[in-house]
């Protein structure tokens, strides 16, 4: 392992980009057409709502990670640019039935934008709910459950924690989706800036659950997790996430530079170069994952199947 990675800390409030985060930005045909289909069957990407840096380049490979469950998270990530609060009880649109934030006919609309897209590989992902009852893992399943209409399709959902309650991750596995993740997003020492209304055990214990039930029900499932590098963690820190995650039974990982959406964000603390990145790839493999992908512009919905 490089000495490289001993150390992670620098200067607060880091603003220049390094020249290895800056990237051309690639318009095509398909960059119009996966716009077009959002907009066609009035849906939400992660690519706009988050301000994720590879939007251009996942809309021009025909690709997209959808969000459901409405656009108001009920939590205050640090680092998270999505809008914060409590969806609306009941909203009057004329032709669809929405309560608290959730459009009945949703997963019928993502089939549909999916099936006109002609992907073969999905990412579905939301906000987090905990004013729901279910932590919205009902809806959850009816997405899974509509995508299985859509032929050769690799289905891959992004879910929150639910609170911790394990019959809620159960639910969302039961559908059969291929991957499930969950993210862990950064070290145990940095949640209460980072993630203060997440736990971090209570995130290797929603992982372990569910590749657990999955076994269980002995169904082929990938277990999912992503890490951002970028806020203050150390080098030992993360091997030590790396390390639980391998103990649950993680067996793909994400990890990439976090990026401050806007100034309402935790400031980035360092850019972590690419070098570094490669070494961390490395490190995974050794620890036990079967499937990594590590780079600065890495996000936990980029594909690994």
């Amino acid at each position: 392992m490089n000495a490289s990675l001993t150390t992670t800390h620098a200067s607060k409030d880091v603003t220049r980009l390094p020249p290895w985060l800056k990237k051309r930005l690639i318009i095509s045909r398909s960059t119009g057409r996966v716009a077009r289909a959002v907009e066609k069957y009035r849906l939400k990407t992660v690519c706009r709502e988050a301000s994720c840096p590879n939007t251009m380049e996942c809309f021009a490979a025909g690709t997209a990670t959808f969000i459901v469950l409405g656009d108001t998270c009920t939590r205050n990530c640090g680092f998270c640019g999505v809008k914060k609060g409590l969806p609306r009880d009941i909203v009057d649109t004329g032709d669809i039935n929405v309560v608290r934030g959730i459009e009945d006919n949703e997963p019928q609309r993502l089939a549909g934008a999916v099936q006109s897209l002609g992907l073969r590989h999905v990412v579905v992902t939301s906000v987090t709910r905990d004013d729901l009852p279910d932590g919205g893992s009902v809806h959850f399943s009816k997405v899974v459950h509509a995508l299985k209409g859509c032929k050769d399709l690799g289905i891959e959902v992004l879910v929150p924690d639910f609170g911790g309650v394990l019959e809620n991750v159960r639910r969302v596995v039961e559908a059969g989706p291929d991957v499930f993740a969950h993210n862990v997003e950064t070290v145990p020492r940095l949640y209460p800036r980072v993630r203060p209304e997440a736990r971090y055990k209570r995130t290797l214990h929603v992982l372990e659950f569910a590749g657990k039930t999955c076994k269980n029900a002995s169904r082929d499932m990938r277990i999912k997790s992503g890490l951002m590098l970028g806020l203050g963690e150390t080098r030992q820190e993360v091997l030590e996430v790396l390390r639980d995650l391998v103990r649950v039974g993680c067996q793909m990982i994400t990890i990439g530079q976090y990026l401050r959406p806007s100034r309402d964000q935790l400031p980035v603390e360092r850019f972590v170069t690419p070098e570094e990145f490669k070494e961390y790839a490395e490190a995974a493999r050794a620890l036990g994952f079967s499937e990594v992908l590590s780079g600065p512009f890495v996000r936990s919905s980029y594909r690994l199947v």
